[in-house]
């Protein structure tokens, strides 16, 4: 019997919250250094570049760990994997409390972002087998619903803390998000063994796929748009937009609350097509940039601007992290931990191209134009190369039909839910 058959309504959503906890301390922890750079800067006697360096640091060990640690733990039980995954987040986050030096932070920011990957990829597939395949989508949605209300409340919180108490002290409470994240878990999520017959090949394996390798690269080359803008959204709105450094952080919040909604459509319309809401959402993704570029100076559509692009991106994640578990249903695990090394490439890429034109003195709404020509690089790889149906998974069941070739990819409604039959729930 599959296990969301075994499991009582309760166990399923407080299972679904121990997840959702631990999307909430990992989204804090990778967006919280960008709120803090001045701050920790001025302790460390760092330049701005200098911390900026601790941020691709954390990038760097989110691309490294996830498809590492996953493939290395295939026969690893996935709640066991999760509990091991959160210890080190702890000890990561912790020790970026008590960095002395440039050096100490950077090597800490790398160790809290090895788990984060994993963590996602791991999380969404036993989600997947807690609520059952046919509404995988909304699984990995109320996962990502932490990761984006982090947006909303705990990066804001996290900047408030730093410039009250000091920088160390936003890590330290990280810190404990991750230990409440542990106990959640061990408390609340079922155990899930590894699939019969995992091993570490069989996990490489999934990695020989063309298909799997043409999602992730035009994943990352399109998320890279938004995080052209999001890097230096900051000065953006305080030397072009003209609003107050102190409205930053509700303007953030905001931003935050806009990807919540974006967690929750995403899961809806990714549960009626996957790769039409991931084509869909570059089209929107570039088309806010877009929008945004050119309202960049009124304050009022600028943050309605940002809020949009907070919607529109987090549609597109969700929908590409389903995407990759379909295109690897031998190695469900790997493919969703890839979709964030995907997004963490995304975000050194789009921060790099975004500094590029800031440092060429084009200004800080020149990000915004670079961010949606880039966003359009990555649709185009993926309507060229990127339509391949995706496997059959274990059971039989086919895969979805590919939106039609000259129409727009738009997804629809969520179909209505449909029952179950035993052997769909993934391991």
């Amino acid at each position: 019997m599959p296990l969301h058959e075994r499991l009582s309504p309760f166990r399923v959503r407080v299972a679904l919250v121990a997840l959702a906890l631990g999307g909430f301390s990992i989204g804090t922890t990778e967006f919280a250094t960008m709120g803090l750079l001045p701050e920790i800067a001025t302790d460390l006697d760092l330049t701005i570049p200098g911390v900026g360096h601790a941020i691709t640091a954390y990038a760097l060990g989110v691309v490294v760990g996830a498809p590492t640690i996953t493939a290395l733990a295939a026969r690893v039980d996935r709640r066991r994997l999760l509990l091991l995954l959160m210890v080190a987040f702890v000890v990561g986050n912790v020790g970026s409390a008590f960095a002395t030096d440039g050096t100490t932070l950077v090597a800490a920011r790398f160790v809290a972002g090895l788990p984060h990957g994993a963590f996602f990829g791991v999380g969404a597939v036993l989600g997947t087998a807690v609520v059952g395949r046919a509404r995988r989508g909304q699984a990995v949605a109320a996962m990502m619903t932490g990761l984006t209300l982090a947006c909303a409340a705990g990066v804001p919180l996290a900047a408030v803390v730093g410039t009250a108490v000091g920088w160390r002290w936003s890590f330290v409470g990280v810190g404990l998000l991750g230990l409440a994240t542990l106990a959640a878990l061990a408390l609340w999520a079922p155990s899930l063994p590894a699939a019969p017959g995992a091993t570490v090949r069989g996990e490489l394996g999934a990695l020989r796929s063309r298909p799997l390798w043409v999602a992730v690269g035009g994943g990352a080359v399109g998320f890279g748009g938004m995080f052209a803008v999001y890097s230096y959204v900051k000065p953006l709105l305080t030397d072009v937009t003209g609003l107050d450094v102190g409205t930053v952080p509700l303007v953030l919040a905001l931003f935050g609350i806009g990807m919540t909604v974006g967690t929750v459509l995403g899961g809806r319309l990714a549960d009626r097509s996957v790769l039409a809401t991931v084509l869909s959402g570059m089209v929107a993704t570039a088309a806010v940039l877009v929008v945004l570029a050119l309202v960049a100076t009124r304050p009022v559509p600028a943050v309605a601007a940002l809020v949009a692009l907070g919607v529109v991106t987090q549609v597109l994640g969700l929908a590409l992290q389903t995407r990759l578990m379909d295109l690897a249903p031998a190695a469900p695990s790997l493919g969703a931990a890839l979709c964030h090394s995907a997004l963490n490439v995304g975000n050194a890429g789009g921060a790099w191209a975004g500094g590029l034109v800031i440092a060429a003195g084009l200004g800080y709404v020149a990000p915004a134009w670079v961010g949606a020509a880039v966003t359009l690089v990555g649709l185009v790889v993926l309507l060229v190369a990127g339509r391949t149906p995706a496997p059959r998974v274990p059971d039989g069941t086919p895969a979805e039909p590919l939106p039609p070739r000259g129409q727009a990819a738009v997804a629809g409604p969520p179909a209505a839910a449909e029952p179950v039959p035993a052997g769909r729930a993934r391991g």
